[in-house]
């Protein structure tokens, strides 16, 4: 049986380390001067995954993402000691994606080895833009020439690899856009995650941004630039797959595809998520975010989970929605109908084929189209209602 056959189980291992926290950044990272005691992290994932194994068990695991923080400041061995505990818990496809992500300012050809013996086969590079007056800008530690060599280290230890771009930046034009996504594809093998710079809530960038300080491009220079991503990618070979990810047909990361199919996934680590079906109910899991906190927790009662929420019918179904919505392949509005307990509204679709922002396929497969994605939260919230 290949891996689009089988149920997808999918793991997340969150590294919560930085060198540096970025001004444009909300994830859960957290800069620590001291050394981190990576055998103590070891032992509490290991726990962690033991843990919530007993509370899923029999999963055979499809795809492992280490993300972060930035996983690449673990050394090779504390990768490995990760990945011996997911395969004692569970059983691991012979077949299974393990993504690591990584930032080109901890990148070393050795240790990327390391990691590959360990048993990661797919990196994810930050490299976040290709000139240094806008890495500066955000905030990033490396050049342009050092996340081209970590590029190429990435492309010597690794078959599969991606790396991640931000665009809408201040000042940036659509023709200078158009320049760097080229350069971009002439060195990604096969996926790209390109995303539009938003100004997230209790960053540095909002503070500046909201004192006048920080200029992003306005609405229609967001939407051409969002329009010059999709026609550059898909013209040489990486449309996309979903709203900010393209990749060569085949070289969609499948870790990813866990996500926006409302498939199962375990979340562990400091500010983990996971979503776990237990006795014919999915459940939300949370840990908790403070990395000292969640290693206390883990070794007091065996986990961090913090919220461990039971969705209804209703709010599975919404996320399923919000989330598969985000494909280009879309929803089958008969898997929408068995979680929720009812049908799409035919009328709401109607009118959104009447406006052209969906398309319903001969299987009855329903797509939002290519003028639908730039205002696919008001697509989702029109057939949610």
């Amino acid at each position: 049986m290949s891996h689009a056959e089988r149920p997808a189980f999918g793991v997340y291992v969150h590294w919560p380390f930085c060198l540096s926290k970025c001004p444009y950044c909300d994830f859960n990272s957290h800069v620590r001067h001291a050394p981190i005691d990576e055998d103590r992290f070891v032992r509490a994932f290991t726990r962690e995954i033991e843990t919530t194994a007993a509370r899923v068990p029999g999963r055979e695991v499809s795809s492992i993402f280490l993300g972060g923080g930035t996983p690449s400041l673990m050394q090779p061995k504390t990768v490995g000691g990760v990945l011996d505990a997911i395969g004692k818990y569970w059983s691991v496809a012979p077949d299974v994606e393990v993504t690591l992500e990584a930032n080109p300012t901890s990148v070393e050809a050795t240790r990327f080895r390391g990691y590959r013996t360990a048993g990661v086969n797919r990196v994810s590079l930050g490299v976040q833009a290709l000139d240094d007056a806008s890495l500066k800008a955000l905030g990033r530690l490396h050049t342009a020439r050092e996340a081209l060599d970590a590029v190429a280290i990435a492309r010597s230890a690794f078959d599969r690899y991606s790396f991640d771009l931000i665009y809408a930046r201040p000042d940036q034009t659509p023709q200078m856009w158009a320049g760097e996504l080229k350069q971009a594809i002439s060195e990604a093998a096969e996926h790209l995650s390109l995303y539009q710079l938003t100004i997230e809530e209790g960053t540095p960038f909002f503070g500046l941004h909201a004192a006048g300080k920080l200029k992003t491009p306005d609405e229609s220079t967001s939407r051409a630039l969002y329009d010059v991503t999709q026609e550059v990618c898909a013209l040489e070979g990486l449309p996309a797959y979903e709203i900010s990810n393209h990749a060569r047909p085949g070289a969609e990361c499948r870790h990813n595809l866990v996500y926006w199919r409302g498939e199962e996934y375990a979340g562990i680590g400091p500010g983990a998520h996971g979503r776990l079906d237990i006795d014919g109910v999915r459940h939300a899991t949370a840990t908790d975010k403070r990395p000292e906190a969640w290693l206390s927790k883990v070794e007091e009662r065996g986990h961090g989970i913090m919220t461990d929420d039971s969705l209804n019918s209703e709010e599975r179904a919404d996320e399923f929605l919000l989330m598969g919505l985000r494909l280009a392949e879309g929803i089958d509005p008969r898997r929408y109908a068995k979680l929720s307990g009812r049908e799409l509204d035919p009328r709401r679709i109607a009118m959104l084929r009447e406006e052209g922002a969906i398309d319903v396929d001969a299987d009855g497969r329903l797509r939002v189209t290519k003028s639908g994605f730039p205002v696919l939260d008001a697509v989702v919230a029109d057939l949610a209602a």
